[in-house]
């Protein structure tokens, strides 16, 4: 901290030291300047960003389908699969098709949303409720943060 210092005397003290004057709050009044080795502070910014990014995970989205005439063996199959997903971290959207008539029995399709969702609630967490999209019911899981 040195103070109030002119212009020309900061460079001066930076130049001495060898080392940069460094603008921080160029709009203040009056402007704040720091002295500083530049090309090191960014590098480490650098480093730091890089290890950020290394630690960081990106979530993905997986998707099953089904439909609704689908038998007890084969939905239990599904949510062994998405439990896994779960268990990895992702989430989980799960949707079952409508076709020809099956779109006048949509509840069916519901209600085997509700027991998919009610078979993973250990591990996951119902983000949206079943909602029909054209020919398409659809629901989306995510996993509990057991941290």
């Amino acid at each position: 901290m040195l103070g109030i210092v002119p212009g020309a005397e900061a460079l001066r003290q930076a130049e001495e030291q060898e080392l940069d004057l460094v603008k921080i709050s160029p709009n203040a009044v009056p402007p704040v300047c720091k002295i500083m080795d530049y090309r090191k502070y960014c590098f480490d910014q650098k480093k730091r960003e890089k290890e950020a990014k290394k630690n960081q995970r990106v979530v993905e989205l997986k998707e099953i389908r089904m439909s609704p005439g689908i038998d007890t063996n084969d939905l239990n199959t599904k949510v062994k699969n998405a439990q896994k997903f779960l268990s990895d971290g992702n989430r989980v959207k799960v949707s079952v098709r409508f076709r020809g008539r099956e779109m006048a029995h949509t509840n069916i399709g519901e209600k085997l949303l509700k027991d998919f969702a009610a078979a993973c609630a250990e591990i996951a967490n119902m983000e949206k409720n079943p909602k029909l999209d054209g020919r398409f019911m659809t629901m989306f899981l995510s996993p509990k943060n057991n941290k």
